[in-house]
């Protein structure tokens, strides 16, 4: 089995690409989307980080985190959401593993805020970013970084 190095910064910012079992279409579903919101916040309770960007797609998601300074564990959080969604679910919904992309500058962060807000057009779910609901894309809008188009 291979033994997976990851890149840790303490307080860094980074970006996560985490997929469903079988790419099965579960993550859009109101029932997952509620199991997935609580896990989050409770996982955040106890391991704070900040939500810098996410989308929710059926199969799979994308974020980027920034966590505290001097903390770089974000396999326990992503270990702990996925542990509390299988709880709440009765059954895992998730691949055993995540992708992770240390964030190395401001052009790189847009870079992957642009890649997150687009990907539902990219996999032809809606027309135009402002359409999509489960992503962030809005409160960047609010912000003035994008425009609606």
């Amino acid at each position: 089995m291979p033994n997976y190095v990851r890149a840790r910064v303490p307080g860094g910012c980074y970006f996560f690409t985490v997929v469903t079992k079988n790419r099965a279409p579960e993550l859009t579903r109101d029932d997952v989307r509620a199991v997935l919101r609580t896990a989050i916040a409770t996982t955040r309770q106890r391991w704070p980080f900040m939500i810098d960007a996410w989308v929710l797609l059926p199969d799979h998601l994308h974020c980027l985190w920034t966590l505290p300074d001097a903390d770089g564990d974000y396999s326990r959080r992503w270990s702990t959401i996925k542990r509390l969604t299988t709880q709440s679910l009765g059954q895992s919904i998730w691949q055993d593993r995540f992708w992770e992309h240390v964030i190395r500058n401001d052009v790189d962060f847009r870079r992957h805020l642009d890649y997150i807000h687009w990907n539902p057009v990219k996999h032809g779910h809606v027309e135009r970013a402002i359409d999509w609901p489960w992503s962030t894309f809005h409160r960047y809008v609010e912000k003035g970084w994008y425009s609606q188009d």
